[in-house]
């Protein structure tokens, strides 16, 4: 890969090289092919999509990593992020297969169609999503925070930043720099004080927009997890984007998740974006650990008065209702946000103050219900007898 200040590559430049990349069943270009609908080129830093068959996916993955190459040879690349990416078949037509009376192969009319095959990842023994139905509401801190609470514990933990449009990990846990490879297949995870991590904003600049549709945001995701040498871990924390979206949804159809963490503030609207993400975990049979009430209340540094300004307990009596377990209560507080903006997160920094503690606390009930989860998931699978 070139150096910087090696010349400006253009996107022309991009799909030239491209046009060298052959689609092994039919023998052309992939660009002659109409396979790359988006090219992005800022500053030296490449960001292609290469749109496939949806059947055919998994199988294309050499040709992703061809065309990979053929970026990262021009002159003036810094790094290159290549994606394969599918549309969703369209809709069958009225009086067509799949409309009433006249079932798919294979599908009773009205069934859901079968969900894809989840990825699988055998050397981590628990992924635990930190989710939020809205922005603002403090989930990144609370992943970041309860990353480190885990190690604590004496567990092997690694973060994954899921959010492709808004990737704060990397800033939040004081890393920069670019993964490398060993092997030029797998890149190794960025190291967070003995804390694994992988996020998309150590593949593109801060500053670079990512202007993806939802299939390639779940393409990339899928990437760092299968294409990051995560090693032997107790626990992989994942920090999902807020809302419920298709990433959001896909995420949990795909990914074996032990379980998931809700974060809420207090206030009724932001509880109401915290029910439809626990329902949404619920219709995909993920289990819901409970939920976390962030910015609880506030003390004031100086005189030592509490004011509750999200109003308080709103998301313990929310828990009551769903049936799940109220997790914590964390305060909106200085020290905690300015840790946070600093890489230098309260729970590894400061671990033995109160607000660390009750991040410690959540950790516990967290890995408690992870094995639980791991536990029952391994009952349930079918064991193979050979007499």
């Amino acid at each position: 890969m070139a150096e910087a200040g090696a010349g400006v590559v253009t996107e022309q430049q991009v799909r030239d090289a491209l046009t060298r990349v052959v689609e092994p069943e039919s023998g052309r270009d992939i660009v002659s092919l109409g396979m790359v609908p988006s090219v992005v080129v800022r500053d030296g830093h490449v960001q292609i999509a290469i749109e496939v068959d949806p059947r055919k996916g998994p199988a294309l993955e050499p040709l992703r990593k061809s065309a990979e190459r053929a970026i990262e040879a021009l002159q003036g690349v810094l790094s290159v992020s290549a994606v394969l990416t599918a549309e969703r078949p369209a809709a069958a037509p009225r009086g067509g297969p799949g409309a009433a009376g006249h079932s798919a192969p294979g599908h009773a009319p009205g069934a859901r169609a079968p969900r894809a095959a989840k990825l699988e990842m055998p050397s981590v023994r628990a992924i635990v999503a930190v989710a939020s139905g809205k922005g603002g509401v403090g989930k990144s801190t609370t992943a970041a925070n309860l990353a480190f609470a885990l190690k604590r514990l004496g567990l092997k933990v690694g973060v994954l930043d899921a959010d492709i449009y808004g990737p704060s990990m990397p800033r939040m846990l004081g890393v920069t720099g670019k993964p490398n490879s060993l092997d030029g297949k797998m890149l190794e995870p960025m190291d967070a004080r003995g804390v694994k991590c992988m996020s998309m904003g150590f593949l593109v600049p801060e500053e670079t927009p990512m202007i993806w549709r939802g299939p390639m945001v779940m393409s990339a995701i899928q990437q760092m997890l299968r294409d990051v040498a995560w090693g032997e871990l107790d626990v992989l924390v994942v920090d999902l984007p807020p809302g419920t979206g298709d990433a959001q949804l896909t995420m949990a159809q795909q990914v074996p998740l032990a379980g998931a963490v809700i974060v809420s503030t207090p206030q009724d609207i932001a509880l109401l974006d915290a029910r439809k993400g626990l329902n949404m975990f619920r219709q995909v049979d993920v289990p819901v650990f409970g939920i976390v009430e962030n910015m609880s209340y506030f003390v004031c540094p100086h005189c030592g008065e509490r004011s509750d300004i999200f109003s308080h307990g709103g998301a313990r009596r929310e828990a009551e209702k769903l049936g799940v377990e109220f997790l914590a209560e964390i305060p909106l507080d200085m020290e905690i946000r300015e840790t946070s903006d600093s890489g230098d997160p309260i729970a590894a920094s400061r671990p033995e103050s109160a607000h660390a503690k009750a991040y410690l606390k959540l950790a516990e009930r967290v890995w408690a219900k992870a094995q639980e989860s791991v536990a029952a998931s391994e009952k349930r699978a079918p064991k193979i007898v050979v007499e």
